[in-house]
């Protein structure tokens, strides 16, 4: 192979954009297609992998040519200025600093542990896509979240997920004589240094933060060891790391940063960071954090109060002393913007919100739920007036669409489907004949159970008892499940009367069959229960293996899923779901919901399903909250079972002459052209730039 040849797929290989660029996954998958598989997507150790073998690939017929032509979109993609962002009228100067403790990007950097880290991910390819000039921030962690393992009891069990920055498609930040750029940063029992990784996301730069640096001692170097690992203590390193060291490094780079985004609360110490510039400027405190109000914006992701960071007062103290030490103001200062009326512990929301002009839950229903959360804060003002916005999350249409409707959309909808959020290209999609795009989907879904069996005879083998896949149909009625396996989710809800379960999935005239996965926290003892227990229902005789459980839940499996069900199952315990983005995935990719009215689907059927000429799927149950929690599960899992019994079998399987749905087809159409450009990253990333960080006007469409 020529050199520049190899030069051009290691320019392919160093950008994340080939997460969401099919004609450069295709290149190197197709170079090995086992080092693609066993290196968790990761084209660096492809090319490794191809080392010797080079010029052979090389010889294919075309080949050379798609390297080329991939590296040429590449250039120009990154060359472009005709972006959304400067035709809105925004200033390339004005930098946008984005901070979030995990990052979804691509399997092979295990950077993420599930929805926070996925929408970060989607935040990232959109902002590129638009051209919006974010840098973003995370950290490097050696052991990502965790593989996940399933026993022969289907008990689950944590692997290692190692991240081996020196082989990644990453590179080292180093400064203008080639030496690793390090900053520090104050932390109880020491200063840490902290160097960088910087990580291209298309025309975004990400730097991931790492203290495995010579010069800190084991126990700093542990601090960036393991994702969401430790307890409290190393927690609050870590967002120490993550906040201050960020802001300290992008200063040092000498990016002028004018809107600080953190997404949840674990970076709150930027915010910090921010003061003490204003505070050594010699203004006073209450200047001072008027200041930073104008520099700062929250996101808040979570109504469950477990999900928000707390530390007690002696910790607190102990790790913000050496940082202090620097201010001309005490630790109680620090200690009230922590803390509501009342409190006893540091929370790194309220600190958050006491510090951001700008703070956002992210659905309709999310704002409502958040200011009630944290009326508190504001005694003086009715909960309507409490300063918590929305701006509703959404999906990134290249990284969620499947192959097989990807080829349909550049056929039907034009190419430019991947960075719009235009009603007007959706919506041509009403224009494919109904024949066409049901086929489409039958070949996506007959994808997936192809994988689900192949992975789910790799368990058998590996436990000796099944499921082993062979009671999937791949013409069968799909539903999926896929998500992090909290308690509020219920995971189980589906299982609530087996027999009336049974008597579904059992149907041999009108099958029905049902994929599962997702993980429970390593420390989540009943989330765990809920993945056991759905393991034993799935060798259950009645059920006749037509619901499974797909260990390994994984970018990956999440696409194929996503792209290839006829029904998406969301049943959490309203309203403990802020947003929930799979479902808009499986919209994106024609398929239905069925949900409970929660998160973004209590938004999209309030507000689209007037529109809507056939309908995009199902509300399960009302709007009702609180009472007794066994009572509502009992509501919903009926609710559930009526609706699939009454209304989602029949529909699938009303058939006309040709076996086409053409009743559950015209559904797929409005999902795709009303749901997709309401819930895209394109439209959130524009929505938070003219509403969160007052860059551009809102008046222009992602197009």
């Amino acid at each position: 192979m020529s050199r520049p040849l190899h030069a051009e797929l290691a320019t392919l290989a160093a950008n994340l954009r080939f997460a969401w660029y099919a004609p450069a996954r295709q290149i190197f998958a197709d170079l090995d297609p086992l080092a693609w598989e066993r290196g968790e997507h990761d084209p660096v150790k492809v090319l490794e992998a191809c080392e010797g073998r080079l010029d052979a690939v090389a010889a294919r017929p075309g080949f050379a040519a798609r390297v080329r032509d991939a590296a040429d979109d590449l250039r120009a993609y990154l060359a472009d200025d005709d972006t959304w962002y400067r035709r809105a009228g925004g200033d390339p100067d004005r930098v946008v600093a984005y901070y979030s403790a995990e990052f979804a990007l691509t399997d092979c950097l295990h950077t993420y542990s599930g929805g926070l880290g996925v929408l970060a991910g989607d935040h990232l390819r959109s902002a590129s896509d638009l051209g919006i000039p974010l840098v973003a921030v995370g950290l490097a962690y050696g052991d990502g979240y965790f593989r996940q393992r399933l026993d022969a009891s289907g008990w689950q069990h944590a692997e290692p997920a190692h991240n081996d920055f020196t082989t990644a498609p990453v590179s080292p930040v180093l400064d203008e004589h080639g030496r690793r750029v390090t900053v520090e940063v104050p932390v109880g029992g020491g200063r840490v240094l902290v160097q960088a990784w910087h990580v291209a996301v298309g025309r975004v730069p990400l730097y991931l933060l790492d203290t495995d640096v010579d010069g800190n001692h084991p126990h700093q170097r542990a601090i960036t060891g393991q994702l969401y690992g430790g307890d409290d203590d190393l927690r609050l390193r870590q967002e120490l790391v993550l906040g201050v060291g960020g802001a300290r490094l992008l200063e040092m780079l000498g990016i002028d940063v004018q809107v600080h985004h953190l997404n949840e609360g674990h970076a709150a110490f930027a915010g910090l960071e921010l003061l003490r510039r204003h505070l050594d400027r010699g203004q006073p405190l209450a200047a001072a954090v008027e200041q930073v109000r104008d520099e700062l914006v929250f996101t808040t992701h979570t109504p469950v109060p477990a999900g928000h960071d707390e530390f007690g007062w002696d910790l607190a103290a102990y790790h913000l002393a050496p940082f202090v030490e620097t201010l001309p103001v005490e630790f109680r200062a620090l200690w009230d913007l922590a803390t509501g009326p009342g409190d006893e512990r540091w929370s790194q929301t309220v600190l958050a919100l006491s510090l951001a002009g700008k703070a956002n839950g992210v659905a309709r229903l999310h704002g409502e739920v958040s200011r009630r959360m944290w009326a508190r804060l504001w005694p003086a003002q009715q909960v309507e007036e409490v300063p918590i916005s929305h701006v509703t999350n959404g999906v990134h249409p290249g990284m969620w669409v499947g192959p097989e409707l990807a080829r349909l959309y550049d056929a039907r909808l034009g190419p430019d489907w991947r960075d719009s959020d235009a009603a007007a290209t959706w919506t041509r999609i009403r224009e494919v004949e109904p024949t066409l795009l049901w086929r489409t989907h039958v070949a996506a879904r007959r994808r997936l159970i192809g994988e689900a069996r192949d992975r789910l005879a790799a368990q058998t083998r590996r436990h000796g008892v099944g499921p082993d896949g062979r009671g999937l149909d791949p013409d069968a009625l799909t539903i999926g499940f896929a998500r992090r396996f909290a308690t509020y989710k219920r995971a189980t809800l589906l299982a609530h009367d087996l027999d009336r379960l049974a008597e579904i999935l059992g149907d041999d005239r009108r099958p029905v069959q049902v994929l599962i996965a997702g993980k429970a926290h390593p420390r989540d003892e009943p989330g765990k229960h809920l993945i056991q227990r759905l393991v034993g229902l799935s060798r259950d005789a009645r059920l006749k293996g037509r619901l499974v459980f797909l260990e390994g839940y994984d970018l990956d499996l999440a696409a194929s899923l996503v792209a290839g069900v006829d029904v998406w199952l969301n049943n959490p315990l309203r309203p403990l779901e802020a947003s929930g983005t799979s479902g808009m995935k499986a919209a994106m990719n024609g398929g239905l919901n069925l949900s409970i009215l929660d998160g973004w689907w209590d938004e999209a059927v309030a507000d689209l399903a007037p529109r809507a000429s056939a309908g995009f799927g199902w509300a399960i149950g009302d709007r009702e909250e609180g009472g007794d929690e066994h009572t509502r599960t009992a509501a919903d899992a009926d609710a559930l079972y009526r609706l699939l019994a009454d209304e989602v079998v029949p529909a699938f399987y009303d058939r006309d002459q040709d076996g086409v749905p053409a009743g559950w087809v015209a559904m797929m159409q409005d999902a795709i052209a009303l749901l997709s450009p309401r819930f895209s990253t394109h439209r959130m990333v524009a929505d938070y730039v003219a509403e969160a960080y007052d860059l551009v006007g809102r008046d222009l469409e992602v197009a």
